[in-house]
């Protein structure tokens, strides 16, 4: 494994380095041995993964240390952040040469654990593992994990949970919120620690007239092209404050997240969430909040006669967002349901079937799977409103005559899962974990790094739907 230290050369007012805290009785959870081999493990370190993923173990060419960052929560300034419960043990090079950051989570306390015991649960970690793998395998940019362990170690929340720790992989940790930080608390840092930025993740904007705004536009591009990967395979993150979302768009920290089954924009998947504005059909718009708020944190790199200027010229680079974030949400949209994306009409007939879905709440991947079989009898007999139904396949028919259908449809085959991650399917298996029984989590594992094509030796008839109508959804809760 190739190891780096990049973050350490900055500021040590950006982090603490310690050692993180070991989980007493740690016992293997899983492994992502593919994952493990990207990263260039050595044979060894797979050999002794458990201790690597449960803090007994780290790397002697790097010192771990915890982030400090800060941030708006829920839309409100949060002041003081940090990595309360996890540690920086990595960061290595990739086969591809991508820097990736190996990053301990409930590791224990640090100086940024405020109220917290630095520690985490097993049922989080489990939803946090399977999610990032689930993502990366649905081709949405996302951090994903070598591997968790469980414990013999208690951890008290709403009761006594079995403790758990995670190693995650992301290519960045460097949140919005590391610039609301620095501006508020060490202003002096930030012309260096922007600079960084762009040598370690945007180096193609180095030669741009202005590598600042290349950078910022950048980094609005890719958390709009983000936002509309999550739109369009129905994922909820459940709680986008600005130091949940990194400079690289992809997909970070999992809290009380969800995959859309039954089509609800307006869903909240967080019962924490009580005004809705982190639900589903938001994203677009916190995204585009966040990213208001960060290049804010960027006009002080401007000479004082150059301020109005640049915040002009900052401004227009957030313009980057809504266009970027509609175009890459129109282009899937029509390949998820077999329409030409040149076509004047394809659009408006791909929402007119989300219109469908919602006011029949039918489910979101299941339908489009339908809609790709051709199964159109399937659909309208879900349908209460079947005449909606009859005029949408008549559009939708008159659009793909003449069209080079086998195409669409390969597409559509690429575009549509078959599998989700849905609550019930994640309840089951951590039930079973939390009886030392990690048989479910593997099934899903899985079944998830194939989710867009048809397993039926793993699957099982509760993958393939949402809860019967009659059953109440299983929230979730930030507490982890």
């Amino acid at each position: 494994m190739h190891i780096i230290s990049q973050y350490p050369t900055l500021d040590a007012r950006l982090y603490h380095q310690q050692q993180p805290s070991p989980l007493m009785g740690a016992k293997a959870g899983h492994f992502n041995q593919a994952l493990a081999e990207q990263l260039q493990w050595s044979a060894a370190d797979q050999a002794q993964w458990v201790e690597i993923c449960s803090g007994q173990q780290t790397f002697p060419e790097f010192t771990p240390l915890a982030m400090v960052y800060a941030g708006h929560q829920f839309g409100q300034w949060a002041g003081q952040l940090g990595d309360g419960r996890g540690v920086l043990i990595a960061q290595v090079i990739q086969t591809d040469g991508q820097t990736t950051d190996l990053h301990l989570k409930g590791a224990g306390k640090t100086p940024y654990s405020r109220m917290g015991d630095g520690r985490a649960v097993l049922r989080s970690v489990i939803r946090e593992y399977l999610a990032g793998h689930a993502l990366t395998a649905l081709g949405v940019p996302s951090s994903n994990a070598v591997g968790f362990t469980s414990s013999t170690q208690a951890v008290q929340r709403e009761q006594r949970e079995p403790g758990a720790m995670m190693l995650r992989s992301s290519d960045c940790h460097i949140r919005l919120g590391h610039f609301e930080w620095i501006n508020q608390y060490a202003p002096d840092l930030l012309k260096d620690f922007v600079d960084h930025c762009i040598t370690w993740h945007y180096p193609a904007c180095l030669t741009a007239e202005q590598p600042v705004l290349a950078f910022a536009q950048q980094v609005i591009q890719r958390t709009a092209i983000m936002i509309a990967k999550w739109q369009l395979c129905g994922f909820a993150h459940g709680v986008m404050n600005t130091d949940n979302l990194n400079i690289t768009g992809s997909t970070l920290d999992f809290g009380p997240y969800g995959f859309m089954e039954r089509f609800r924009p307006s869903w909240i998947n967080n019962h924490s969430d009580h005004t809705g504005r982190y639900s589903y059909k938001q994203q677009p718009s916190i995204g585009h909040w966040n990213l208001w708020v960060w290049v804010n944190n960027l006009i002080p790199l401007a000479a004082a006669d150059e301020k109005e200027s640049f915040k002009k010229d900052l401004v227009a680079c957030l313009a980057h967002f809504e266009p970027t974030f509609l175009e890459h949400y129109r282009l899937g949209l029509c390949e998820k349901i077999g329409l030409p994306d040149f076509h004047k009409d394809s659009f408006d007939c791909a929402m007119a079937f989300l219109n469908i879905l919602q006011s029949e709440q039918l489910d979101y991947s299941q339908s489009f799977i339908l809609l790709q079989q051709q199964h159109y009898q399937k659909l309208k007999d879900d349908c209460l409103n079947t005449r909606a139904f009859d005029e949408f396949l008549i559009q939708y028919q008159q659009i793909r005559s003449g069209q080079d259908t086998a195409t669409l449809d390969a597409k559509m085959q690429q575009v549509n899962p078959v599998y989700i991650l849905r609550n019930h399917m994640l309840q089951t298996a951590i039930e079973l974990a939390e009886q030392d029984d990690f048989s479910e989590v593997d099934r899903l594992f899985q079944l998830l790094s194939q989710p867009y094509t048809r397993q039926a030796d793993l699957e099982r008839a509760a993958d393939l739907a949402p809860l019967p109508s009659d059953q109440p959804e299983i929230m979730v809760s930030c507490s982890s």
